[in-house]
């Protein structure tokens, strides 16, 4: 995939950088205290994702988690609209989510925001309740905008696990469906052992079978009900990170990242797949191998800390004229260095080209927080982010965010563009696996990207510039 050159080149049109979030109102409440951990950071809003309403592109809505817990999770998860194209932006009122936001006590913690339109511009707001940052009790929650009263519905919750045996909930997306009016998808990784671990305690222990089921529920009235979920598949493999996009012909299809496949918690058949369902999401294919995952660590150069974002998690976008498919994610290729890389399919998901890095930066520079998206028009958007403005030593982990963009289904792309920053990565919340052993530096898995309308597009994100770490938007806008 080589870059295109000359006066053919187009640059977007940045627009300015609008500051989105503001001070939290949650910051005293009560709720979400571990073992572990007593206190959240405050203010911090991490794992932004946006949605263009098809019918009226003026109006998005942007979602991201608030106080993020440093074990897991956030206090709750905040929601803002804007009805003149990103310009300016109102939050919305809170969804009841967590014992924080007005909703149940047992949830002290909710997680994974995700947000959506559908067809005729319903749209549709998930979440994952908790109840600290253990792998306890958890639930899938969704719920959609009453346009009469301009607030979000009371949500419903589609599943709820204790945590017992090690069944619990992850990771979870939500896809209006842009082919059928009222269609949405939900879905997530329910992780647990088979049977749901009902053989004896002792053969549990022992039982190296861990499974995590790409999950899925569907709304076929405006999110007013949902279906009971049920398992794309059910088999003995860990399918982490689905996401659901929709082709021209209706076809859905789901990315997700396949951590293990078989007895035990091993590398045998690490792979990104795709599955894929023609009847709307009542069946669904085997996974397709797209290509095999070779991701590394995530690091700051300066002194090897770790990063925790979007890296083997794979993000998937469809042009919706000629039905081409694009999924992109971070991936080592073999070196230990991650850069992200792009793969393609034009065969309705059967076939995928090669991985082909599509960041640049050069070499001894890696990149990730990895989102796409595919214009009206055809135009494919790329951002990242990536370090090599990094200066070793100075004690600033310095991050910048790029974007590229292909007019020709990526056969040649134009010339990068410098889109936000630098920012200081150090200064992001810290996720930790306990006290004392850091999981990472954490903005989020997800960054927001979407089209607006022709070629215009998108970027929502979090970034440290400011307070710590707010969510922005930028407006990208091409002729």
């Amino acid at each position: 995939m080589s870059t295109a050159t000359g006066a053919s080149a187009a640059p977007f049109s940045l627009g300015s950088d609008v500051l989105v979030s503001g001070a939290s109102a949650l910051t005293a409440c009560p709720f979400g205290a571990s073992a572990d951990f007593a206190s959240a950071y405050d203010n911090a809003e991490v794992e932004p994702q946006v949605a263009v309403n098809p019918v009226d592109p003026a109006e998005m809505i942007g979602v991201a988690q608030q106080d993020r817990w440093p074990d897991g999770g956030a206090r709750g998860l905040t929601s803002w609209i804007t009805h003149d194209g990103g310009t300016s932006w109102s939050k919305l009122p809170d969804v009841p989510w967590s014992g924080c936001q007005g909703g149940p006590a047992r949830f002290g913690r909710v997680t994974d925001p995700w947000v959506s339109y559908d067809k005729v511009g319903n749209a549709y707001f998930i979440g994952q309740p908790i109840d600290s940052g253990a792998l306890g009790l958890s639930a899938i929650s969704v719920t959609s905008f009453d346009r009469n009263t301009g607030t979000w519905r009371p949500p419903r919750i589609l599943q709820e696990d204790t945590g017992e045996r090690g069944v619990t909930n992850d990771k979870v997306s939500v896809t209006g469906d842009p082919t059928r009016p009222g269609h949405a998808y939900a879905t997530w990784n329910r992780v647990s052992y088979p049977n749901e671990g009902r053989q004896s305690g002792a053969a549990d222990l022992h039982s190296f079978a861990y499974r995590g089921k790409p999950m899925i529920s569907r709304t076929t009235d405006g999110g007013l009900t949902w279906s009971t979920p049920v398992p794309m598949r059910d088999s003995n493999s860990y399918f982490q990170g689905n996401q659901i996009a929709v082709g021209p012909d209706g076809t859905l299809y789901n990315v997700t990242a396949n951590l293990f496949t078989g007895a035990g918690l091993n590398d045998n058949g690490v792979y990104i797949g795709v599955m894929s369902s023609r009847d709307a999401g009542l069946h669904w294919s085997a996974p397709v191998k797209i290509s095999p995952i070779r991701t590394t660590q995530l690091f700051v150069p300066d002194d090897g800390f770790p990063i925790r974002a979007g890296d083997y998690l794979p993000d998937i976008a469809v042009d919706m004229t000629t039905g081409a498919i694009y999924v992109v994610w971070a991936d080592g290729l073999g070196t230990a260095l991650n850069k992200v890389v792009l793969t393609k399919s034009t065969d309705g998901g059967r076939h995928w080209s090669a991985p082909a890095v599509v960041a640049t930066g050069g070499p001894g520079v890696q990149s990730y927080n990895q989102a796409i998206d595919v214009s009206d028009t055809g135009m494919v958007t790329l951002t990242y982010w990536d370090d090599r403005n990094n200066v070793l030593g100075d004690g600033v982990a310095t991050t910048d965010m790029w974007v590229r963009h292909s007019q020709n289904g990526t056969r040649t792309w134009e010339p990068e563009q410098h889109l936000y920053g630098p920012f200081d990565h150090y200064r992001a919340p810290v996720s930790y696996f306990a006290p004392g052993d850091p999981r990472g530096l954490f903005l989020g898995d997800y960054m927001g990207l979407e089209t607006i309308s022709g070629n215009h597009t998108i970027a929502f994100f979090t970034s440290t510039i400011g307070d710590g770490a707010d969510v922005h938007a930028v407006r990208l806008n091409h002729s």
